[in-house]
């Protein structure tokens, strides 16, 4: 498909003027609805982007590239974000960062923003998954990888294995003689990997309860609130282990346990979060986690973008980078 579609191509495919094809894009009023639906039918056919400077590049020439994430506010996203935008500068690109904040009305306008400026080509961190507007756009020749999505053959992506980091987790506490591991996280389908990473190492160890809390985001305040229900909980009723899903909640559930009175960590009970943001080996308590490398997800994002950039005819890769576990106070044997 060209990739330089413009007014006069939309004309010609629709049947029609130039000048319809204007009013439709600057005065649809002037245009009756069975004229505008198949302009606009033919538009989306053929990939016309509106931007009148945008139209006389080609794809795949400049030298920006658009990064979609689900959260800015968390440090892990702004330190994955920082890491592409140095990783990106290093080759001559710029990487301009949207936020979906989790709502996929958002994530649409920002892959519009990013088609309608012609990026070279875009790193997003799906909020659902594959969403049928990227596929479009990927069907038009537009670049992408994806991050923490896995397995489809047209695209490329790049995550960390969750499910060996989740294994590794409860295979840690296990052996620090914990029994009744809770996995505390959501959404669910953000976190499966890691869920299905302990689940593998649990059920295979006689005596070993999983059990899972979830959580509506994975935030401080959310972790915070797992803690009230864990306290009030009944002794002989409560983990004496969590693996939360990133260090957020680790670190939320932290602040409300330490406070209780008849709870100590780890003692009582023993806390890994995922991510090792800043913050984690700060903690009142030294945070236990997995280790994900923005650094390396940068530098293998760009390189992905930019090989599909430069050959939309290479085969597309799906990388799963080794995690690392940091074992500090928070899951010292007891």
């Amino acid at each position: 498909m060209d990739r330089s579609v413009g007014i006069r191509e939309v004309a010609e495919a629709a049947r029609v003027s130039v000048g319809t094809v204007s009013n439709v894009l600057n005065k649809p009023d002037r245009v009756s609805q069975a004229t505008l639906d198949r302009v606009l039918g033919v538009m989306d056919g053929l990939g016309f982007v509106r931007n009148g400077l945008a139209r006389q590049l080609r794809m795949g020439t400049g030298t920006t590239l658009g990064m979609i994430v689900l959260n800015v506010a968390n440090p892990f996203f702004a330190d994955l974000a920082h890491a592409c935008e140095a990783a990106g500068e290093r080759v001559g690109q710029t990487v301009v960062l949207g936020s979906s904040d989790q709502l996929e009305a958002r994530e649409d306008r920002y892959l519009d923003l990013f088609e309608e400026q012609r990026v070279r080509g875009m790193l997003v961190a799906p909020l659902d998954g594959i969403t049928p507007r990227m596929r479009q756009l990927r069907a038009r020749g537009m670049p992408f990888v994806l991050f923490d999505i896995h397995g489809d053959p047209g695209f490329c992506s790049i995550t960390l294995d969750g499910r060996a980091g989740g294994a590794m987790v409860a295979r840690h506490l296990i052996e620090t003689g914990r029994r009744h591991i809770a996995f505390l996280g959501g959404p669910r389908h953000q976190v499966e990997d890691r869920w299905l990473g302990a689940q593998d190492v649990c059920a295979g160890n006689q005596g070993v309860r999983l059990s899972h809390v979830d959580t509506r985001d994975q935030t401080i305040a959310e972790g915070r609130a797992a803690g009230a229900v864990i306290e009030a909980m009944a002794p002989s009723e409560r983990p004496d282990a969590v693996f939360a899903a990133n260090d957020l909640l680790a670190l939320g559930l932290l602040q409300a346990l330490v406070l209780a009175e008849d709870i100590r960590v780890p003692e009582d009970i023993a806390i890994v979060g995922y991510d090792d943001i800043d913050y984690a080996q700060s903690a009142v308590v030294p945070l236990s986690t997995v280790r994900q490398s923005t650094e390396l997800l940068a530098e293998r994002a760009i390189e992905l973008v930019l090989a599909e950039s430069n050959d939309p005819e290479h085969e597309h890769q799906q990388l799963r980078l080794p995690p690392e576990l940091l074992v500090r106070e928070s899951s010292a044997p007891r």
